[in-house]
């Protein structure tokens, strides 16, 4: 998950081995999205609405937070065929950037639950 090399097989057997340690990614954190943070965190939420997407037929796995830049690529790109790659250069470096910044926080998200569950098995252990 982590761009050193064995790190995700790495994962993968922490989660096997020792479940109470390996967060979920199923399912929302276990703690408190504010723990650990001087201030406030935005809470993360969609720009594109559901009718939205659906009239552009975006598929589950698109429908994510950076739907709202990929319907305006993809009219761009029907609007531009079959010479779509230059005139929709900035609206596709917009989607990859925000495809991209959506992956880290992400990863970011797993490490700190991982962190965290950690944590608390090693002051369960102690006590």
């Amino acid at each position: 998950l982590l761009c050193r090399m064995g790190t995700k097989l790495s994962v993968s057997l922490e989660g096997a081995f020792e479940p109470e340690i390996a967060p979920r990614v199923d399912r929302p954190s276990t703690f408190d999205p504010q723990y650990g943070f001087d201030g406030k965190r935005k809470p993360r939420e969609m720009k594109a609405t559901w009718e939205e997407m659906d009239q552009y037929n975006l598929k589950p796995g698109q429908r994510d937070y950076c739907a709202h830049l990929l319907m305006p690529l993809m009219k761009c790109q029907t609007e531009n065929a079959p010479f779509a790659g230059h005139a929709c250069d900035s609206a596709r470096s917009a989607w990859d950037r925000c495809e991209y910044e959506d992956y880290i926080s992400r990863i970011k998200e797993f490490e700190r639950e991982r962190r965290l569950l950690q944590r608390k098995a090693r002051k369960e252990a102690t006590n």
